[in-house]
């Protein structure tokens, strides 16, 4: 099959002269077709902004790039981002992503500016217009995160709507044996008042991980219209993810990092899996309440269920690859709401402002339950990492909660207002921002083992500010500095027998974020430069002084200190570049005793880098050609910084060809992801032990779009 598609490809570009039946639409076409990353994004409290303006990094992936790379998840998007790197949560199908060395976790995504809409766990990108990234702390801009992480910065989705008129099928393929199906239509009526869009997708098949098969469906529709004085949307989605024998993450049990098996290996048990349903939507209205101010309200909510046997193995002799297994089996429910409401005033003069004040409250409920499939005395099952063993799924050993019914075991409520002022000074060429906002975070936490009698109670509030400026010496460039803060639910100790005190909840926490860093612009590219400062309160596990059990709680400091550079934009016309780098010093700080003092954070890579392009062939038409190459440094695999992962790279190269089949054009696109089937630990980031992620194997995609 993989050599049919690249064959294909091969003919489709020696044919280019006959099949470029109309230049005209195939050079638009390709045009349209170009993967950009635009410096602008949605900052929450203030608003919609470009990179120029404000004293922060953000940068936004648009839909075209989505369409062209055909990432099966949101993880698979973002490793175009130099600063971030993907892991997965325990034994499941969840991704999280490391940003200036701190987690954010797919329940922390936001969704059209609102925490707690996007679907958890797994997020699939055919329904998004733009993935927008902010780099560093933001809870003054967007307020404290639900599930407690995002420190290092955080992730916005904006769902399609209707720009321009659009009919457009796409049939796609996956290695080994995923193929799919999307469809794309947008119309806007009545002068352009009023828009529509409706659009959906469906996979399935073994992915390119041995024995792995994932299955994901996914619609959208998108109602906006657009009035003299006010401007309203309505957003719906649906999206659900299987995914059987998921290729889990390997704790290290043994004193030596064990080699990489082949990168295809499966070393999951065939009876894991995972589903997850989500159905959510999001409705705005704008009103004009004069020329220079205007109110907004937005709201969303999420309904999610998931149930799934989650699997893991510990490596217990790294030379055989000799391993013990264990399953976890989790029926959970999720339902959310969110609202923002605020008023935005611009003041004009020799000094402009730029008044911002609102408020916004989130409620979530889950239930949930959990049993630990480890067998009689917690013994698991014997595997292997390198010649996985089939094993029966292990009798139940540990139960919290109802399985059949889970009950509540959280029940969240935030609430916060804020308010801020941006001064303009010298015809807006100095910027200054400066704003406040009072967060409240109440969280019931309720007894997994007495039937869900509540627990405990907390409420805390506390105030975020703000502090930036942003000088424009010169056409093009842009300075700034600023002092921002993270507020963040207190983390949950994690659901393991080996703990004393497993999903105990603690207090929110706050960090605290330095940054200086420069913008400019040079011809179509568009370039950051950033140094900053982030201090977090850790949590991890350590010895309790009861024989084979740990206490998890807050130990010390996490100090991260980094540089970060990204690039984008069009270097000379139709070659265009993807890229950057950073340097993250993240280091243990007031330790436990003293005990690692000084030690590397666990699993934040020294450095990262990343470099893509993309070449439209102007001596023949219609044909793109891409590449990009990721490169990831060391990690430590513990806290005591005795296990090391090393660095590795991955190179990824493809083309696109557009041709036309009368008026209509056609693009055709086929990539090979670790085209040298390289077989490295992609990620030692875990809250919860020495566990490793693999990898993914060569991998070939292939797509055929229409627009008719």
């Amino acid at each position: 099959m993989k050599r049919l598609i690249l064959a294909t490809v091969s003919l489709a570009a020696i044919a280019t002269p006959a099949l470029a039946q109309d230049d005209e639409v195939v050079i638009q076409a390709q045009r349209e077709n170009a993967s950009a990353v635009t410096g602008e994004g949605d900052l929450g409290a203030l608003g919609t902004k470009k990179a120029e303006d404000v004293p922060f990094v953000v940068r936004s992936y648009n839909e075209a790039l989505i369409l062209n790379q055909q990432p099966l998840t949101l993880g698979a998007l973002l490793e175009n981002d130099p600063t971030i790197r993907t892991t997965y949560g325990f034994g499941n199908a969840s991704e999280q992503f490391v940003i200036r060395g701190f987690q954010l976790f797919g329940d922390d995504v936001g969704l059209n500016g609102l925490y707690g809409i996007a679907p958890r766990q797994l997020i699939a990108p055919e329904l998004f217009e733009s993935v927008q990234v902010l780099n560093g702390a933001s809870a003054f801009l967007n307020g404290a995160a639900p599930g407690g992480s995002g420190v290092g910065g955080s992730v916005n989705l904006q769902l399609k709507r209707a720009g321009r008129d659009l009919t457009r099928a796409t049939a796609s393929y996956t290695g080994d044996q995923h193929f799919g199906g999307s469809f794309d239509v947008a119309r806007r009526f009545g002068d352009g008042a009023f828009g529509v869009r409706v659009n959906g997708a469906f996979r399935s098949g073994e992915v390119s991980v041995d024995g792995e098969f994932r299955r994901t469906t996914v619609l959208g529709a998108a109602f906006d219209w657009r009035g003299e004085r006010v401007r309203a949307s309505l957003d719906l989605g649906y999206q659900r993810v299987e995914v059987d024998g998921l290729r889990p993450k390997v704790t290290v049990g043994t004193a030596v990092v064990p080699r990489v098996p082949e990168a295809d290996t499966n070393y999951a048990q065939p009876w894991t899996y995972t589903d997850m349903r989500d159905v959510f939507g999001v409705a705005r209205i704008e009103y004009d309440l004069a020329d220079d101010a205007f109110f907004y309200v937005s709201a969303g909510a999420r309904d999610g269920m998931e149930d799934g046997i989650y699997g893991g193995i510990t490596i217990l002799d790294a030379a055989t690859g000799a391993a013990n297994g264990n399953a976890l089996y989790v029926p959970r429910t999720d339902n959310n709401e969110a609202i923002e409401t605020g008023i935005r005033i611009t003041i004009g003069g020799p000094v402009t402002h730029e008044l911002n004040f609102g408020g916004s409250m989130a409620w979530q409920v889950n239930r949930n339950a959990f049993d630990f499939l480890y067998g009689p005395g917690f013994a698991g099952f014997a595997t292997n990492l390198y010649n996985p063993t089939l094993a029966a799924i292990p009798a139940s050993a540990f139960v919290g909660g109802d399985l059949d019914n889970p009950f509540p075991i959280s029940r969240t409520r935030l609430w916060s207002m804020f308010l801020s002022d941006t001064v303009g000074l010298f015809e807006d060429r100095l910027l200054v921002t400066a704003g406040a906002r009072l967060q409240s975070i109440r969280v019931k936490s309720y007894n997994a083992y007495n039937g869900g009698l509540l627990d405990t109670v907390y409420e805390e509030r506390a105030v975020t500010p703000v502090i930036g400026v942003v000088a424009k010496p010169a056409e093009g460039v842009s300075l700034f500095v600023n002092r921002i803060e993270a507020l963040q639910q207190g983390p949950t100790a994690p659901i393991d027998p080996a703990l004393l005190n497993p999903g105990e909840v603690f207090a929110p926490i706050k960090s605290v974020q330095y940054e200086v860093g420069g913008k400019v612009r040079v011809g179509g590219i568009d370039a950051s430069l950033s140094l900053f400062q982030i201090e977090l309160p850790s949590a991890y596990a350590v010895p309790s002084g009861t024989a084979g059990r740990q206490v998890y709680g807050l130990f010390g400091k996490q100090r991260n200190r980094g540089i970060e550079l990204s690039f984008a934009g069009q270097v000379v016309d139709g070659l265009r570049l993807i890229g950057g780098g950073s340097v993250v010093d993240a280091k243990l700080r007031e330790t436990l005793g003293g005990a690692n003092e000084g030690n590397r954070a666990q699993g934040v890579p020294e450095y990262t880098a990343n470099l893509g392009a993309e070449w439209d062939m102007g001596f023949v038409p219609g044909l793109t050609l891409t590449g990009r190459v990721v490169h990831t440094g060391p990690q430590a695999v513990n806290i005591a910084n005795t296990l090391e992962l090393d660095d590795w790279t991955r190179v990824d190269l493809g083309a696109r060809y557009v041709f036309a089949a009368g008026d209509k054009p056609l693009t055709l696109r086929v990539g090979v992801d670790n085209v040298a089937n390289a077989r490295y630990w992609a990620s030692a980031f875990d809250a919860f032990g020495q566990a490793l992620l693999q990898g993914a194997p060569r991998t070939v995609r292939a797509s055929l779009s229409v627009d008719f």
